[in-house]
């Protein structure tokens, strides 16, 4: 997800001595984030040490029992990339009956979501601080997930970057197969060639079939962040995508 400013100023002088998590080594050519420098504030430090034992799950290569990591059985989303996490604790809030598997590297959008839950009183998020590539590959069994929220991906907008993107084939087959039938990928971007790739992508997998003639209205659930009214503002378009699990 774009980076947006954060809700609060980062400390000024030096960094804060307590621990926060550092990201996670990947040894991979291809991963779904880019790592961007930031700083954790005095709150976002103070989540992570108070919250993380109970929000945070530790990466590991085994399959995640959800109904135990959770603690009840409810239809599951996983969201690749939060950014500092207003958008998912807004839906989060509106679908309480919803669990949300949420993949995030970036220590201080991790520490600022953290600080959200315990300022919102929000149960039905768990943060996995981990590349969400690994993620699939080894802690999600097929159909396991009720839905998948991919919203404002890093566009890499130069062309001769265009390789880098997130929503390529390879990864939405993953995507597709651990959706159960009748689950939904729901990606959103505000750029348009990266619009057209995403519905060529999608349409092209086998396991999928679009829930619009095109593009889609943009669901009620997602909220209009902070980055995109700006976005709109300036007259940039934003285009939604759902397809759903055949």
């Amino acid at each position: 997800m774009h980076p947006e400013t954060p809700p609060e100023t980062a400390l000024d002088g030096p960094p804060t001595t307590t621990t926060t998590p550092a990201a996670p080594a990947h040894h991979k050519t291809i991963k779904s984030f880019v790592l961007r420098t930031g700083r954790t504030t005095v709150g976002q430090a103070k989540a992570f040490e108070t919250l993380g034992p109970q929000f945070l799950l530790p990466y590991r290569s085994a399959p995640l029992d959800l109904e135990a990591t959770f603690g009840r059985s409810a239809p599951t989303i996983l969201e690749i990339g939060f950014g500092m996490g207003e958008a998912t604790a807004h839906i989060a809030a509106l679908l309480p009956e919803k669990n949300f598997l949420c993949c995030e590297v970036h220590t201080p959008g991790v520490g600022a979501l953290l600080k959200r839950i315990g300022e919102e009183g929000q149960t039905n998020i768990r943060i996995c601080q981990h590349d969400a590539v690994e993620v699939l590959d080894h802690m999600l069994p097929p159909g396991c997930l009720d839905g998948v929220h991919v919203f404002f991906p890093d566009p890499w907008h130069k062309k001769k970057h265009n390789k880098r993107r997130l929503l390529q084939a390879p990864l939405v087959a993953k995507l597709a197969a651990r959706l159960k039938p009748g689950g939904y990928l729901h990606c959103a971007t505000d750029w348009q060639n990266y619009a057209e790739q995403i519905l060529e992508v999608l349409s092209a997998e086998p396991l999928l079939k679009n829930t619009a003639a095109d593009y889609a209205p943009k669901p009620g659930y997602r909220p209009l962040t902070k980055f995109e009214n700006r976005g709109i503002k300036l007259g940039h378009g934003v285009w939604d995508v759902v397809f759903q699990r055949v």
